[in-house]
């Protein structure tokens, strides 16, 4: 009898590896670009994830979720403890906060079960405020000029939401509109570039300067680079409240690199409830390849259509126009300002 031969083992393509980990495939690129992970090559030039590539890449995944930068990464693969050991710290603050704030609410839940055994009926809205606190985040409010007053509504705000439209849309009047709709929310505008405050807050406050200085630090170690852009974002960011924040054009003042390691940190954030509502027309800010299945993508059509909450797959409703409206970080940079005109 000719002896049995083994079935090669299975190799995976970046697609079935990126959906098996729960990321994108680019960012399975990205490890391999810094080093961390090197999956064989088919015949064809195809990248190809066998089981040992997979376990490396579970483990770099985890990792990130710990909130380690790239650089970190490396160094806890290397065999050293320290950058992990302040991971795990973050993270069981992390899950602290968030078990505190379910012990909040189970306690108050309890207080008005005992309130109902002793015959004592809550106000409704007491149940209301207590339910309200794990319940989805609704928004509605009317659309103002060049609209007609059209209601505009999602029966939820996730923690992470793109707008973006082309030039002229309205989608910083809407994001306006957006910001003061929802409860505790602050817009975040251009004007930052050139906000004199943000060095006086950070002297005056010496925890907000330690959370910043240790974010700017991460995104660093990821590949940004340090600018004032980049740090007025992460002070409204590391700042104790507003609640939300709607932001005017993310990518402005921030070079390719930096928007690129700014996702990667904002997708990495823990249990933190922040929702962020981001204006861009940037690719590397909305990646529709990246998109988690959770985030959503609001569009200010070019007709003035009412705004709508795009499909970010092809052929699903607004997905070509979103498309239109992105483009490179190089791109962005080199046409700022530029419209496009016809001669009369």
């Amino acid at each position: 009898m000719t002896p049995s031969r083994k079935p090669p083992p299975r190799c995976l393509t970046p697609a079935q590896a990126s959906a098996t980990l729960g990321v994108s495939a680019k960012a399975l690129r990205l490890y391999e670009q810094h080093g961390l992970l090197a999956p064989d090559r088919t015949r064809t030039g195809w990248r190809c994830y066998d089981a040992a590539a997979m376990a490396r890449a579970a483990e770099i995944v985890g990792l990130r979720r710990l909130g380690l930068s790239l650089a970190q990464v490396a160094r806890v693969l290397d065999g050293e403890p320290r950058d992990l050991d302040a991971g795990l710290a973050a993270h069981e603050a992390r899950l602290s906060e968030a078990g505190q704030r379910v012990a909040a609410t189970l306690a108050r839940l309890r207080s008005l079960r005992a309130d109902l055994a002793r015959g004592c009926v809550p106000t409704l809205a007491a149940v209301t405020r207590t339910l309200a606190e794990s319940a989805p985040l609704p928004i509605g409010f009317p659309l103002p000029w060049p609209w007609d007053g059209e209601w505009f509504a999602l029966p939820d705000l996730p923690r992470l939401a793109f707008l973006t439209g082309p030039l002229g849309s309205g989608k910083t009047r809407f994001a306006r509109h957006l910001a003061a709709a929802l409860p505790n929310a602050a817009f975040l505008g251009l004007d930052r570039l050139h906000d004199s405050t943000v060095a006086r807050r950070l002297a005056e406050d010496g925890s907000l300067a330690g959370r910043v200085e240790h974010r700017l630090a991460w995104l660093v170690e990821d590949g940004a680079d340090r600018s004032e852009a980049l740090t007025a974002l992460v002070v409204a960011l590391e700042a104790d409240a507003p609640a939300s924040l709607v932001i005017d054009m993310v990518e402005e003042g921030l070079s390719a690199a930096t928007q690129v390691a700014l996702m990667a940190h904002l997708r990495a954030r823990g249990t933190d409830k922040r929702a962020l509502v981001l204006m861009t027309r940037s690719s590397a800010i909305l990646d529709l390849d990246a998109l988690a299945p959770q985030e959503i993508v609001i569009l200010c059509p070019a007709n003035h259509g009412p705004p709508l909450l795009a499909v970010p797959h092809p052929g699903g409703r607004g997905y070509e126009a979103v498309a239109t409206c992105i483009a490179s970080p190089e791109v962005r940079a080199r046409t700022a300002g530029i419209v496009a005109m016809r001669r009369a």
